[in-house]
């Protein structure tokens, strides 16, 4: 089988397009990929390194101002062409579009040349990419209800975010042993993503000190361009606080931490519901469409987390919310429940099958 995956723009659209694929090869390791993606965001460096083959498409978002917005589009439309050139020469079998503005190009001329299409929408919002792509592709794969309702029901299945997958198949380790923590502790992990948020460090500064005297433990991630300054902000507050600029292993912090409070990232939540993480979210309130509080609310509304919006975030706000769940260990296992029944682990294994079914159809 050959295959196009085209993602980009964000790690938001490239890493759950690189677990399929990562699945995919188990499967099939004589299998062929070409990713298809810009010329200069992240997938055009880590997609490389990985081993795979690239091409990077010269193509913008449309943003900015009326005239940089004509702009793109024309520099989009001269995409096209480049597109059909890489379809020629690879002859793929499919054209799988993870969203962001790289895909659109190369799924369109796919389906403009007859060559089966996939798009994947990991939020309950659908992006523009997709939008554009509705109509042309062969068929959609969701992972929440409300971008289901949206999409086309005769070619659209819900079946999850290939991340929710690739947690498991990593070797998950305890937080404990990563930080050091008595195992007889209760880990809080707060997250606000891979960069962190200057507006929830600002309220963690507070936040921290109130939990100088809490029993459970805390591992902030502060985002690498913060960790200096919040290091010096917060100062010294007991070995149960544990500040770090970054978690390299993810997975294994969801999996063995009590309580998270993170942002409403698709990815996050699908690793998060697949591992029945128990989570406070502070959707992030600076995104497209605001999607994570849609997202986050999918969630909050089947009783599998509790959010907590931005503007009403404060340290005493926060501090309540999480001590309401490390106190309760009634309260942490239904929301355990509730995000796990929401996970979707096979997703891999179940898009995989209907590329299978959709070639068959073909």
């Amino acid at each position: 089988m050959r295959i196009i995956v085209s993602a980009g723009g964000t790690g938001g659209h490239l890493y759950p397009a690189l677990a399929l694929v990562d699945y995919i090869k188990t499967q099939e390791p004589d299998a062929e990929f070409l990713f298809v993606g810009t010329t200069d965001r992240l997938e055009s460096k880590v997609v490389p390194q990985l081993g795979y083959n690239y091409k990077g498409l010269h193509v913008k978002g449309l943003v900015g101002n009326p005239l940089q917005k004509a702009k793109n589009a024309m520099i989009f439309v001269k995409s096209l062409g480049a597109s059909n050139k890489i379809l020629k020469e690879f002859k793929p079998d499919i054209v799988i579009g993870f969203g962001g503005y790289p895909s659109a190009s190369i799924v369109m001329q796919a389906s403009r040349r007859h060559i089966p299409t996939m798009i994947h929408e990991q939020n309950s919002i659908i992006g523009l990419t997709n939008k554009i792509l509705i109509n042309r592709v062969d068929e959609i794969i969701c992972c929440y209800e409300k971008a289901l309702e949206a999409f086309p029901k005769e070619k659209t299945k819900l079946l999850g975010n290939p991340r929710a997958s690739a947690v498991w198949n990593n070797d998950l380790k305890d937080v404990h042993d990563m930080y050091n923590i008595p195992k007889d502790k209760k880990v809080l992990v707060i997250v606000m993503g891979s960069l962190g948020s200057r507006s929830v460090n600002n309220i963690m500064i507070d936040a921290i000190k109130r939990m100088e005297h809490k029993d459970y433990h805390v591992l902030y991630v502060t985002g690498k361009d913060y960790y200096e300054e919040m290091k010096e902000a917060v100062g010294h507050v007991g070995d149960h606080i544990h500040l770090v600029p970054y978690i390299d292993d993810m997975p294994s912090v969801l999996s063995s931490s009590d309580v998270i409070v993170s942002r409403a990232g698709a990815t996050t939540l699908a690793e998060m519901t697949s591992l029945g993480s128990v989570s406070i979210i502070v959707p992030s309130p600076y995104v497209v469409a605001n999607h994570q509080e849609y997202n986050a609310e999918e969630l909050a509304n089947k009783g599998a987390c509790v959010m907590v919006k931005e503007k009403d975030l404060n340290p005493s706000k926060l501090v309540g919310t999480i001590d309401s769940l490390m106190d309760n260990d009634e309260k942490r296992e239904s929301l355990k429940k509730a995000s796990k029944a929401l996970g979707k682990p096979n997703a891999c294994a179940d898009i995989y099958k209907e590329i299978k079914a959709l070639l068959a159809r073909r």
